[in-house]
């Protein structure tokens, strides 16, 4: 999968856009490298969908994003989104984000503390 190691969050990205020094220590206690990080389909719909965005910012964003690897919802990830909500108290995009880490088996990088819960305590169980 072109070397992706890490799938970075809605909050994790806007982290980095805005060089918060807590998203910017964890990147750089990872090394992360571009291309290494992906993001999913929620993340790109969150934040390219606000409603307030301006032009420069929405082109600042899509900039970032084309860097990064996009991974599509799947009907794998559909049915682990599922799962997910059918057993755990989660917000669905929150899901669709836990499930997209999930199946293609890399590491979220997030600010959620109860989202990375989620991911950890359900890929112990694979």
């Amino acid at each position: 999968m072109n070397g992706n190691k890490y799938l970075l969050d809605t909050n994790f990205i806007l982290g980095i856009l805005k060089s918060d020094p807590l998203v910017l220590a964890q990147a750089s206690a990872r090394q992360l490298h571009v291309g290494e990080c992906s993001y999913s389909a929620i993340t790109r719909m969150e934040l390219l969908g606000f409603h307030r965005i301006t032009r420069e910012e929405e082109s600042l964003i899509r900039q970032k994003l084309n860097r990064l690897t996009y991974l599509p919802l799947t009907g794998t990830i559909e049915n682990v989104v599922i799962d997910l909500r059918q057993t755990r108290k989660i917000k669905l995009p929150d899901a669709i984000i836990a499930a997209t880490a999930l199946c293609f088996d890399i590491e979220l990088l997030t600010l959620d503390q109860h989202l990375l819960s989620v991911v950890n305590s359900s890929s112990k169980l694979k």
